[in-house]
């Protein structure tokens, strides 16, 4: 029951902080999740999220679902929405109520101006923790250059980007498996050759001997 709570408790203060929601609640589910409380890796909160955007719904929430039913479950699941969700309710309720009143204060424009610089380094740093963690060879560097351009300037949509991400990471990964089979059965069919070989030439000097001795053998008798 306990594991339940904490749940809740630790998907609040995320929901809390989660100013912009959509890629800025990365960083934050990763210090929480992965680096604090230590429930998932890093990796696997980036694969939660790639799923959570082809799924319908908002992003944060569908990772906050997935995260929670690692952990606890179905109940883990429960226990990670209403967590998420309910900073942002209440503080939405309250403000739909006052921000007609006071959408036009100096003070709230310039608050405003400020949560938005702080929600494109948020983001920012998302996008630089993701890279540290997938773009690892020059494979994936194709893939996410390939990927940024297409959403940027063909608009392709992201669901799409990130299946097609997948089918492609699939195909890879079973291109390089062959390669590194018939690698390995090529060094093994050279060790067995090299044995062979090996072999061969210790016969053939085991037979050497053997007549190296017959006849020492016999210059022996004749004398």
């Amino acid at each position: 029951m306990m594991i339940y709570l904490d749940v809740f408790l630790t998907f609040s203060r995320i929901g809390l902080l989660a100013f912009g929601g959509g890629y800025t609640v990365l960083p934050l589910m990763q210090e929480e999740v992965a680096v604090r409380k230590k429930w998932i890796t890093q990796e696997e909160v980036m694969d939660y999220y790639a799923v959570g955007q082809c799924l319908p719904g908002m992003m944060g929430v569908n990772t906050a679902i997935l995260i929670g039913h690692k952990v606890g479950g179905k109940g883990g699941a429960v226990a990670s929405t209403f967590g998420f969700a309910a900073p942002s309710l209440v503080i939405i309720l309250l403000i739909a109520s006052l921000l007609q009143n006071i959408s036009g204060l100096a003070i709230v424009q310039s608050a405003f101006a400020g949560i938005r610089v702080a929600v494109c380094a948020l983001v920012a740093n998302a996008i630089y923790t993701m890279a540290k963690k997938g773009i690892v060879d020059p494979v994936t560097a194709v893939i996410a250059a390939v990927t940024f351009l297409a959403v940027a300037w063909l608009e392709v949509n992201p669901i799409l980007i990130v299946v097609s991400s997948a089918v492609i990471g699939v195909a890879i990964s079973r291109i390089r498996g062959r390669l590194k089979s018939d690698s390995g059965v090529a060094v093994g069919a050279d060790v067995h050759a090299a044995t062979d070989v090996e072999a061969d030439d210790a016969e053939a000097t085991d037979a050497e001997a053997d007549d190296d001795k017959a006849g020492g053998g016999k210059a022996g008798d004749d004398v």
